[in-house]
């Protein structure tokens, strides 16, 4: 019943995935949890779905969603992030048939790691309902008129240049505006990003690429490796980039005593809640994630998407040139670029930074998200501003569904959480912000008592 005979290793998935420990192939051994748990490292990947063994070694990096996310389950149960990130899990199926290498023993449970079983299956309860009453299906006039708001922003900021010529206070509304509509985009295009996951060849996709790249400028596959593996392993250290801080920041409770104790430090980050706002919002977006996309781009060779963002420039420069010149354009452009990080980042963080942050700890998928996530209050304004992001619970729980829904699933979200006494956070919109700063200052403060006194 062993699962830890070496498997075969070949570029064809036909020979070298699948491989059952006696060399053959259909899918008939057993393994216990142990045994699969043991398949957890980067030239040995097995993982668990529905209690069947599946070997992704050599597929992993052929994932559509990227070979890092798919790994983040390796030697797991990843029954709920699959049923969560695909919008047909039996379409998908059939590319784990030719993986398949066994299934767990019968006297083995279905969940892993003593997680909460009845909670799991309440919760599958709960999509079962979701998907029933149609809540994952998207109205397709909801995002025509959202991007259509989008295109008017950037028309009106261009008009008003052409009507009344520049001035100051009309290049700085114009760049409001264009920060709006560059922040709203990012948005939609996040949108498109979950509902076009695993259909490349679908609508939502080609206008995932649109707005990404014609109206931001952007990557789609650099947002889709780095943005699933947020929702894959959110506020989980190693695994979720968006708290991979690069030593400019240590995050949460674990992290500054572990740097404390190191002697480390990179940054004076008892100062940190203080210079977040110097390098924080002003520079994410414009520096950090322009880098990032460009060498990503270039690194992996992504034509398509560098054709996309190309487009975008061209468009800018054609539009903006005749009144400011190159140079005053690369100016107006990085200060639009300047005023959307901001925005970004205070959305994105505070229902983030200010929650638990912790190394793998194999939680269930509702525990998991509910401890790294909360809500900011509904209003008509915290909708608009946020792209319905205040509902970050929900949306993390089901990220393929439309942000329309939110809202109608959110009371069966909270009903679920009291039963088993999960925490469900919600916060005003200045709470949320106030906290993103009191959590770096709580961070800073133990890494300089640990840094001092352990």
């Amino acid at each position: 019943m062993g699962g830890g005979g070496q498997q075969t290793e070949s570029s064809e998935p036909a020979k070298g995935d699948g491989v059952g420990p006696d060399g053959g192939r259909g899918g008939s051994a057993v393994y216990t949890w142990e045994e699969v748990q043991k398949h957890c490292h980067r030239s040995d990947q097995w993982l668990v779905i529905d209690r069947k063994v599946y070997n992704i070694t050599q597929w992993a990096k052929r994932h559509p969603g990227g070979i890092r996310v798919i790994s983040h389950f390796a030697g797991e149960d990843a029954t709920e992030a699959f049923v969560a990130f695909h919008l047909e899990p039996n379409f998908v199926r059939k590319f784990l048939k030719p993986l398949l290498i066994g299934e767990l023993a019968p006297t083995e449970p279905s969940q892993d790691q003593g997680k909460n079983a009845v909670l799991v299956q309440d919760f599958q309860a709960l999509r079962d309902r979701v998907e029933s009453e149609g809540l994952l299906r998207a109205r397709p006039l909801f995002f025509s008129l959202y991007l259509g708001h989008i295109l008017l922003l950037e028309a009106l900021a261009l008009g008003l240049l052409w009507v009344w010529g520049t001035s100051w206070s009309l290049t700085l509304l114009c760049s409001l505006m264009l920060a709006t509509s560059q922040a709203q985009a990012g948005w939609l295009q996040h949108d498109y990003g979950h509902l076009s996951v695993c259909k490349k060849s679908g609508w939502n996709h080609k206008l995932h690429k649109f707005v990404i790249g014609h109206l931001k400028g952007a990557s789609a596959n650099w947002w889709n490796h780095r943005h699933f593996q947020h929702h894959a392993k959110p506020n989980v250290f190693s695994k979720d980039p968006d708290i991979n801080s690069l030593h400019v920041f240590v995050l949460g409770d674990k992290q500054p005593v572990e740097y404390g104790i190191k002697k480390l430090k990179y940054m004076p980050y008892h100062h940190q809640h203080q210079y977040f706002f110097l390098v924080g919002p002003p520079l994410i977006v414009p520096v950090f994630f322009n880098i990032q996309i460009f060498r990503t781009m270039f690194s992996q060779r992504d034509w398509v998407d560098l054709a996309w963002a190309m487009t975008f420039y061209l468009r800018f420069f054609c539009c903006y040139y005749p009144f400011f010149g190159f140079f005053g354009s690369v100016a107006l452009i990085s200060f639009v670029r300047f005023l959307e990080s901001h925005w970004f980042v205070w959305v994105t963080q505070m229902s983030h930074l200010p929650m638990e942050m912790d190394h793998e700890r194999h939680q269930d998928w509702l525990t998991m998200q509910l401890s790294a996530t909360c809500n900011i209050e509904q209003s008509t304004f915290n909708d608009w501003f946020s792209g319905h992001l205040n509902f970050q619970i929900e949306h993390h729980l089901f990220p393929t569904m439309p942000r329309h829904n939110y809202h109608l699933v959110a009371p069966l979200v909270r009903a679920l959480c009291e039963k088993h006494g999960v925490p469900y956070q919600v916060k005003t919109l200045q709470k949320g912000m106030t906290d993103v700063v009191r959590s770096l200052k709580k961070s800073g403060d133990l890494w300089l008592d640990a840094y001092l006194h352990k």
